[in-house]
């Protein structure tokens, strides 16, 4: 810590350090610096900004809000800072609509900010408004790609289900050529599942660019997906030459999905060497129990991998908390590109929110979590969970899901993260009335493979129950018949 007294400040140098060690992943945050050059130049906006950023960073936005805030009253013509304030109270869970409207009257062309308004406004339950905004925009700007992504979500998110890409074809129109645009519309379909309408973009993009490996490998994706083993076969060998990791995962699902796991296996191995190798851990898993291989033990085999604490003692009152998080479910239906199936999930961050029931369940989170990291087996370079160990249990996304009767989660993973959870506020009152309906399943591949392999793991629901496991492992839910399922889930980071 320095020790050098406030008149020996040099407040451009401590400004420095700051913007310095923000943008350092390992770097020591120089708050106290901060604080010391404000004594002597309280009037610098730029360092206003950065001490809200570093309690911003620090996960500490009830103290970020006011000095950046500060920092906005000191610089009212800062479209930086004004977006900064206006991230901060939005991720805060505080009304943001009206900031995010100044800091666009200051650069109306970002897009950041336009996204941010988007965002505030659905989280004040404008999802109408959030649509028109955008669709104003996109319409002024065809070639934003990003506003035609967005839209589409918003769209789906308003419970439309068919034509929620129907801004792509607009600015199709006016811009055929545009690749961006064609790759992005897809994309969006394959979320949906919508194989067909897949299938007729890559033949409207063929009739314009001949045989482009962009609609190659669409096609290749949705014929299988439909069952089309041999077209797909021919068009996955025509994909070779540009084969990433997107596609070579589409790939080994292709030949899981038609039984062919043997041939998936060097596949497998192959990806599992390079650098996207997170994105093949759990096709690995499968490949490895269908064809016998012993590293489907080492991999997922280990008990300790998985953990289960009932910690509704250490928790908020959980009615309490029930409450507290269905407010912050503000839209009706599923969101388009997630695992939700019958119910909602909440936008941003929800370990960034600053409600004392959700900061004191993250600090608990954040124990409960140490102690299963305590609990791991020795380290192991070449596994994926065990082969390090977080310096300090950092959170990269949470939020609440509602699931309504009929409801579940497909079986996905989480790429981004290191860690994964399930957390029970509150439960269907018919769990038991079918056997595990309802509950978690870990380590059973998505259906859409269609292969017999049972789950590893079958947890069942309880209040106040977490369960953590690899974020790369297999996990989903089974439906059930009435009542409300009501979770917080969370992703811990990788070490580095």
């Amino acid at each position: 810590m320095t020790t050098a007294t406030s008149t020996a400040v040099d407040p451009a140098r401590a400004f420095e350090k700051a913007v310095e060690a923000l943008n350092r992943s390992d770097a020591e945050l120089p708050i106290d610096d901060v604080d010391r050059a404000l004594k002597v130049a309280p009037s610098d906006s730029r360092l206003w900004h950065v001490k809200g950023l570093i309690h911003r960073e620090q996960e500490q936005r009830e103290i970020a809000i006011p000095a950046l805030r500060r920092a906005f009253e000191l610089a009212p013509g800062s479209a930086l800072i004004a977006h900064g304030y206006s991230r901060t109270l939005l991720e805060a869970g505080l009304q943001s609509v009206e900031a995010f409207g100044r800091a666009l009257k200051l650069n109306p062309k970002d897009p950041d900010i336009v996204i941010g308004l988007a965002s505030a406004l659905v989280a004040e339950r404008r999802l109408d408004e959030a649509i028109t905004g955008i669709e104003t925009v996109v319409r002024r700007t065809p070639l934003w790609t990003d506003g035609h992504v967005l839209l589409a979500e918003l769209r789906w998110l308003n419970g439309e289900r068919r034509g929620f890409t129907r801004s792509f074809d607009q600015a199709l129109r006016e811009h055929p050529n545009s690749l961006d645009l064609r790759r992005e519309q897809m994309t969006a379909l394959l979320h949906a599942e919508y194989w067909d309408e897949v299938l007729q973009r890559t033949e409207a993009g063929r009739s314009l660019f001949g045989p482009h490996p962009l609609f190659v490998a669409f096609e290749a994706v949705a014929q299988s997906e439909l069952g089309q083993i041999a077209a797909a076969d021919a068009l996955f060998a025509a994909s070779e030459p540009f084969m990433d990791a997107n596609l070579a995962v589409r790939r080994i699902r292709h030949l899981l999905r038609s039984r062919r796991a043997e041939r998936a296996l060097p596949l497998v191995d192959q990806w599992l060497g390079s650098a996207d190798a997170k994105m093949f851990w759990p096709l690995a898993a499968s490949v490895w129990r269908l064809t016998g291989d012993p590293r489907a033990e080492w991999l997922e085999g280990e008990e300790r991998l998985v953990g289960v604490y009932d910690i509704g003692g250490l928790l908020p009152a959980l009615n309490a908390l029930a409450g507290a998080l269905r407010a912050l479910h503000t839209t009706n239906h599923q969101p388009l590109s997630q695992s939700v199936r019958g119910g909602t999930q909440t936008d941003g961050n929800l370990f960034h929110r600053i409600e004392p029931e959700v900061v004191a369940l993250r600090e608990v989170a954040r124990e409960v979590v140490a102690e299963h990291v305590r609990s791991l087996p020795d380290l192991d370079a070449a596994h994926p969970l065990v082969r390090c160990r977080p310096p300090r249990i950092k959170f990269i996304g949470a939020w609440s899901v509602s699931l309504r009767a009929g409801g579940r989660h497909t079986n996905h993973i989480h790429p981004r993260g290191w860690l994964s959870s399930a957390l029970y506020i509150e439960v269907p009152p018919d769990l038991g009335a079918v056997p595990h309906s309802g509950w978690l399943t870990l380590g059973e591949p998505d259906a859409l493979l269609g292969l017999d392999l049972e789950p590893r793991h079958l947890i069942e629901p309880a209040p106040g129950r977490l369960a953590l496991f690899p974020s790369w492992m297999w996990h989903g839910t089974r439906p059930f018949a009435e009542g409300e399922r009501l979770t917080v889930a969370f992703d811990v980071a990788p070490a580095g």
